[in-house]
C-alpha cells in the first residue's frame, strides 16, 4: 500500500492535510486512490485503516 501526505492546506484558523493513499481492491486485484483531507493529527489514523 502506497500513501503519501501530499500538502498542507490553511483555511482561516484551521490547518488541515491532503491525505493520498493507494489501496488494493480484493475482487479484481487493481488499485484505487483514497483521498481524503483532514486535521494533521488525524493523518496516522487514517494510513491506518485498510
Amino acid at each position: 500500500m502506497a500513501k503519501k501526505s501530499v500538502a498542507t492546506l490553511q483555511s482561516g484558523s484551521k490547518r488541515l492535510t491532503k491525505a493520498i493513499k493507494m489501496v488494493k481492491s480484493p475482487k479484481t486485484g487493481s488499485y484505487a486512490f483514497v483521498e481524503t483531507i483532514t486535521d494533521p493529527s488525524q493523518v496516522k489514523e487514517f494510513f491506518k485503516k485498510n
